[in-house]
């Protein structure tokens, strides 16, 4: 059963959490030129708080809902790891679609290696927290 409600809150949740990582990242140093809410700013031609906005829109609603619908065709044996999955799904998606669109090229090659590299962390991270939360709020979905 699709559980729209709680897809877009784990999708929620777990932008927040892959956000705060993207801006200590920034804050450490680390690839500040590789800055999501920028590039997607940027790609509209507005301001950086558009491109934030657009993040957790994109976050929420796209990937939470999308994991929701798409959660019993997803492989893995607990939430937590099909949250991975996708999460790695969602990456790919991102350095074959988004990246090459905002000029960085395919995976993010324009930035160098670690571009691709810290980006899959991140979105493991995102999954893992996509799937955690969907499934500690969908206990339904812990025992597929």
């Amino acid at each position: 059963m699709t559980n729209l409600k709680n897809g877009f809150l784990a999708g929620f949740i777990a932008t927040a959490v892959l956000s705060v990582m993207m801006v200590a990242k920034g804050i450490m140093g680390v690839m500040p030129e590789l800055d999501v809410a920028a590039m997607l700013s940027m790609m509209m031609g507005a301001p950086v708080i558009v491109g934030w906005l657009a993040h957790f829109m994109i976050g929420t609603l796209a990937w939470g809902g999308g994991f929701a619908i798409l959660y019993e065709v997803v492989p893995g044996g607990s939430a937590v790891v099909k949250g991975i999955v996708f999460g790695v799904a969602a990456w790919l998606a991102m350095m074959i679609m988004v990246m090459p669109i905002a000029g960085a090229g395919v995976f993010g090659m324009n930035f160098g290696i670690l571009a691709p590299m810290m980006t899959l962390v991140l979105h493991i991270v995102f999954g893992a927290v996509l799937g955690g939360v969907y499934g500690a709020r969908v206990p339904a979905a812990v025992a597929h």
